[in-house]
């Protein structure tokens, strides 16, 4: 046994009795291979940072199950890490292959948009456009924004100035509205 396998064994030892020096330990003698594992696999260092950060919080929470029988420490410790990483390519919520800066452009340019204003246009002379304009006008501006211009519940209600379970409340009555509208 190598002088790096033992002490990353150990690292993990201290990781399952709690102690958070092994955490360090672990980045000490595999944090450098670790990230550049991370960015090649996701090809985007802020990824592949949050994914060390992720994958160090599960070896601190699951290290108690590593055993020397079952393989190396940097064998196990390697795997969270590509685990980690895959599981973010998989998810592809995370994963832009816009740089950092060209998806704040975007987020910036999709706050302007005002997907309530034209809505008419949605599907024009169809049952929808119909249940849409039988909505109140509040229900029909939340449901928009939600659905046409993406905007989460607190965006909404950030934008709508109104309490966030307001807002939930509105897109709710209006969804089931437009539920029995359209059935």
């Amino acid at each position: 046994m190598t002088d790096r396998t033992a002490r990353l064994r150990d690292a993990l030892k201290q990781c399952a009795a709690e102690n958070d020096d092994g955490l360090v330990q672990i980045l000490n003698i595999e944090g450098p291979q670790l990230l550049g594992l991370a960015t090649r696999i996701l090809g985007r260092r802020d990824l592949a940072e949050d994914a060390l950060q992720d994958a160090m919080v599960q070896i601190w929470r699951k290290a108690q199950q590593f055993s020397d029988t079952s393989g190396s420490a940097r064998g196990w410790i390697y795997a969270i890490v590509r685990n980690r990483c895959l599981n973010i390519l998989r998810d592809g919520k995370r994963l832009s292959l816009m740089s950092p800066e060209d998806l704040a452009t975007v987020q910036e340019a999709r706050q302007s948009i005002e997907p309530t204003q034209d809505w008419e246009i949605l599907a024009s002379g169809s049952k929808l456009q119909n249940c849409l304009r039988g909505l109140d006008d509040k229900n029909r501006e939340a449901i928009l924004l939600a659905y046409v211009g993406g905007y989460s519940h607190g965006e909404i209600a950030a934008k709508q100035d109104v309490p966030l379970g307001t807002t939930k409340s509105w897109i709710r009555r209006g969804l089931t509205s437009l539920k029995e509208c359209l059935a």
